[in-house]
Parts: C-alpha cells; structure tokens; sequence
C-alpha cells in the first residue's frame, strides 16, 4: 500500500512539473503587462537642509523612499535571498521545486501555499491584490516570466527591496532602517540587517516594536539560513545573535516639530507648482535653505516664551513667531509659526499691528529725503487731529531731539512729525519697496495717515515680511525677495527647479546706512540697552498701545531676524513690551545663530 502511494505522488509531482513547464512557456506567449509605470513605486520627498542633510521626509500612503542596490549593504541582500529564495541567482523567476511543493499541498486539501520566489514577489506587490487563489498564482507566474526577460537579477533584488512592507507604514529597506533603528540602510550591521529581513513574512507579527521576541527568534532564523548557504560564518552568526537591537523609533510623533512650519510653507509651494502627486508619491529631492543648527537655536530660544493659558482650542496662549533670513541672499535660515500645537505658520500668515517696529521707515523715508541723524524735532505734546495727542511710554516730553535720539528711545511725537513732514505717501513707498505687502492704499480704511508712523496699520504686518524688510536696510539698501527652496529634483536627479534670487535697491545705500547707524544706538541707549549680541547689530523694539502686540526686530550684516508675540484670541499680554521676552528671545536665537558667522560690520556703500 505504501508503495502505491509513493507511486503515485511520483507520478503526480512528475504531472505538476511538466505542467510547470509547459506553463512557463506559455507564459512567454503572454501579452505584456504595463511593467515600466507599475514596477515604479509611490516613493515619498526627501527634505534637505543648507548643507545637505536629510532632514525630513513627506509622509504618505506609502512611506518609501527607495536607495539603490549599491547602497543596501551585501549582508542584508544575502539575509533576504537566504530566508525568502535561497536560489534566486539559479532559477528564471519561479522555483519548479518550490511551486510543486506548494501546488501539493494546495491539491491535496491543504492552504493555498507560497512557494513564491522574489521575483513573484515582486509580481505579486506590483500589479496583483493578495488573494490566495490558483488564479493569482497564475497570473503571478506569468508576470515573474516577464520581469526575469526584462530586467537583470540585481534589477530585480532592488526593486523587490524598495518595494516589499514592513509594517508600522514603512516601505522599502531604507525607510524601515530609519524608522526601526534611526539609521540609513546602508549603516545597518548584520543583526540589524537579518531583523530588517524577518519582518516581511508577518509585518506585525515579526516586528521588533511590537512582538520583539518573535522578532528575535525570526531573526536568529534568518542567520541560520545564511550559515546554511554559507553567506557567513557560524561564529558571525553567534555574534549577531548575541547582540541586543536597539529599536530606535523617528521622535517626530513624541516630540514638538516646529519644522513642520517650515515643511508646510515649502509644501504649498511646490503643490501648487507640481501638484500634490509629485509632492506625495514623486520622491522628490527637495534641497532648502534652512540651517539646522539655527533651527535649533530658534527653538532652544523659545524658553523665555511665558504660558498664559490654554484656549478653547486647546493652544497655549500667548503664541510666536521666529523667522531669520540671510539678508544678502533671501535664504531663510530659521522659522518657528508657532507652538508646534497647530498648522497656522505664524511667521508667514499672522498678520499683525507692528507697534513701534514700523517706525525705521519713518526715517529710512526721512534719511532718503534730505534729514540726517543730526536733523532735530521738538517731542512736545501735540495734537495731530481731534482727540489724537500721542504720548511717549515713558508719559514725559522731552524738548528739541535728533532723529537719532528719537529713534533710538523710540519717541512718538517726533515720529509723527517727522512723517508729517516728509509726507505719508512716501513712506508707503519705503515700506512697499522693502518687501510689505499688507499695507493698505486707498479707501476709507488706508494706511495714508499719520497713525502709520506709529504702527497704526488698518491690518498690520507678516513677521517674514518685516525680517526681510529689515534685512534690506542692513544690506545697504537692497531688498532680496526671501527664499525657502534652492532646487528640486525628480527622483532621477533631474534638476526640475532652480531659485532664482530677486533683488532690488529700495533706497539709496546711504539712507540705508545712516538709519543702520541710529538702529545701533538701541542696544546701546536704546530700548534695547544692554541686550547686544557681541558683534555689530541693529534693531527696534515693537509694542503695540493695548498690549496685544509685542516686538523685536533686529539684524547684523548677515542675518535678519523678526520676533513677534501676541494672542491668537486677540487678547491682551501681560504689559509685555518688545524690549521684554521679545528681546529675549531674539538675543538668545541670535547669539546662538551667528555664532558661526564673520563677525563683520556694517559698511557704506557710497
């Protein structure tokens, strides 16, 4: 009786295997499917700083972000192909001896079973769904004929490993060594690589976060297998075994990302350029102008922001915005649009009243119309229309002052009157030519008025605008349109977009350069005194008359850098001035930041 059965299973793997091969030579006579768009996978954007550090990648379906082969270290190719298909390099896309065991047990009662090879694999996540039907197998085998004519066996390893899931949304080996060990693939040693390679078989099951036991007993599986076909030694399999993996999950779900304001404005811009295709599925490589370093300081900086209290949308109040651009080129080096608590960038979308810190184009506007520092106003108490009699912070008047003096302390009266004389008009010229946007022209709500000079605006002013704008009085004069982007390219390294700088004079170098001179006496016996950073600065202190608005703006020659507190509720802060947290902590970003900057002075350009 036993030999009529063993009979009779010879005779039926023999069937099976002849079956095999005429089916893959059918296979041959099959149409072609769309292999190209198919075998191209959805692979997320790769973010990079100003020295080319990856620095963030663009979340989507599929967290991918596909390397090369030469990239992917030998021992993880060789952990793959001992677990999954140990003779890939042998056979042409299906394993005969595999399949006939498979299509068995499947014949004789049993689970539909694997028996795939990589290449079927490959087919399998590419073009089919994941039912286990003899159809699918089929059609699997007929794809794996097709992609073994078409592309070399390295070709197919590659695209097999930036394809294949394992779990927790991670695709591809590059990304799952990010995300499980905080490394690039290409950096992982042999446990780590042979734990990369015990997951795919039950993403969930074999996943060192989650089940790290099975994880590690899967893993010890796969070193077996490669002593077994003699990739590696026993004793490098005991080594391997014996070390603990340090799981090192990506903090970004644990931890405030104040990036993600910076992302998000480079985000809309490359949706509205590319779409969101590109953005989300394209593997673009998107090279920034961000300073990591800086980016640090900037929130490191933001310990002398005070909690007030927690609103009805559950965002800690007061809120900030940090923005700093290098003024000779536009790069933005570092952004913070809020707490990290919400999507509202802040530093590029709040607009609002800039207080004192409009007041450097007053005399920016009076320096390029004939006044010098020296020019003297009387602060008297005046009235400049009915009911409207400014009065200084400090409620005193202070006699006959220079520009220099006024500025400096910060003085109303002489504020306005200087405006009064050089014409509100032109001063909408400056503030326009340096880079603002939001002022108002014309109608029954326009900005031309008196109040402007003191911050009055109908709607107010964007942190970025006035860090810009602020910049450009540093840099003698010329304003630089900010810039976020250098270049993208696809994920072939194909340069698809290019910055190109934009610059223009707003005013003459020297009416730059005297008002550049007067902004320096603020950290010296200014509203800023005491507050200087150790090298050449300028800046202004803003706070607005009902206390919901507060300011510092400040710059050197090479770095430009806007700081504005408030309450997204419109309520008032504690009597908070720009000279307070404002200061603070833009002294702290600032000391920090330029630490690895030329400590140069401000130069006339005349």
């Amino acid at each position: 009786m036993g030999n009529i059965f063993k009979t009779g299973f010879c005779v039926l793997v023999a069937l099976i295997v002849l079956a095999g091969a005429a089916f893959w030579g059918l296979a041959g006579l099959m149409p072609a499917v769309d292999i190209e768009d198919s075998l191209r996978p959805d692979a997320a954007s790769q973010y990079f700083d100003d020295k080319g550090k990856l620095i963030y990648t663009t979340a989507s379906e599929e967290q991918r972000v596909p390397v090369s082969l030469e990239k992917m270290p030998k021992h993880l190719q060789e952990a793959f192909i001992s677990i999954e298909d140990a003779r890939f390099y042998e056979h042409g896309g299906i394993d005969i001896r595999g399949t006939a065991r498979a299509l068995f047990v499947t014949l004789t009662g049993g689970d539909v079973q694997g028996g795939s090879t990589i290449t079927q694999q490959l087919a399998k996540n590419a073009f089919l769904s994941n039912e286990r039907t003899i159809t699918r197998k089929i059609k699997e085998a007929f794809i794996a004929r097709q992609l073994e004519e078409r592309y070399t066996k390295d070709e197919i390893l590659e695209m097999y490993l930036n394809r294949i899931y394992f779990g927790q949304g991670t695709y591809g080996v590059e990304t799952a060594s990010l995300y499980y060990f905080g490394k690039h693939v290409e950096d992982i040693d042999l446990a780590e690589a042979a734990t990369l390679a015990a997951i795919p078989k039950s993403p969930n099951y074999y996943n060192p976060i989650e089940n790290p036991e099975a994880s590690k007993e899967r893993r010890d599986l796969v070193l077996d297998q490669m002593v077994k076909y003699g990739y590696i030694s026993q004793a490098e399999a005991d080594t391997a075994k014996a070390k603990k993996i340090a799981v090192s999950v990506s903090e970004t779900q644990s931890k405030k990302e104040y990036l993600s304001y910076f992302f998000d404005y480079c985000n809309e811009f490359i949706m509205d350029k590319f779409g969101a295709d590109a953005l989300y599925k394209g593997g673009l490589r998107i090279y920034t102008t961000i300073n990591s370093d800086m980016q640090q300081a900037a929130v490191d900086a933001l310990q002398y922001l005070p909690d007030y209290y927690t609103d009805d949308n559950k965002l800690t109040q007061p809120q900030v915005a940090l923005v700093s651009l290098d003024p000779t080129t536009g790069y933005i080096k570092a952004m913070i649009g809020g707490r990290a608590e919400d999507k509202f960038n802040r530093a590029i979308m709040a607009v609002r009243q800039p207080g004192s810190s409009f007041k450097p184009f007053v005399y920016l506007t009076a320096m390029n119309n004939g006044f010098t520092p020296a020019s003297v106003v009387e602060d008297k108490e005046t009235e400049f229309a009915r009911g409207w009699t400014p009065q200084n912070s400090d409620r005193a008047w202070h006699g006959k002052v220079s520009l220099r003096t006024a500025l400096t302390k910060s003085m109303n009266v002489p504020t306005v009157l200087v405006a009064q004389q050089v014409g509100v008009g032109k001063i909408l010229e400056t503030a326009k030519a340096l880079g603002i946007t939001t002022l108002v022209e014309d109608g029954t709500y326009s900005d031309a008025n008196l109040a402007m000079a003191l911050g009055g605006l109908s709607k107010g002013v964007i942190p970025l605008e006035m860090a810009a704008a602020y910049g450009a009085i540093g840099n003698n004069g010329v304003y630089v349109k900010p810039i976020a982007i250098l270049k993208i390219e696809d994920r072939n390294g194909k340069i698809i977009y290019e910055n190109k700088t934009e610059r223009h004079e707003a005013v003459n170098p020297q009416a730059a350069y005297l008002t550049v001179d007067m902004m320096k006496g603020v950290f010296v016996n200014g509203t800023a005194a005491g507050a200087g950073i150790g090298r050449p600065a300028a800046g202004k202190t803003g706070t607005t008359d009902d206390f919901k608005d507060a300011w510092f703006v400040g710059f050197t020659p090479n770095l430009s850098t806007a700081v504005w507190i408030g309450d997204d509720n419109g309520r008032a802060l504690d009597y908070m001035y720009g000279s307070m947290q404002p200061l603070s902590i833009w002294r702290s970003y600032m000391v920090n930041a330029v630490a690895n900057l030329p400590a140069v002075d401000f130069i006339a350009a005349w």
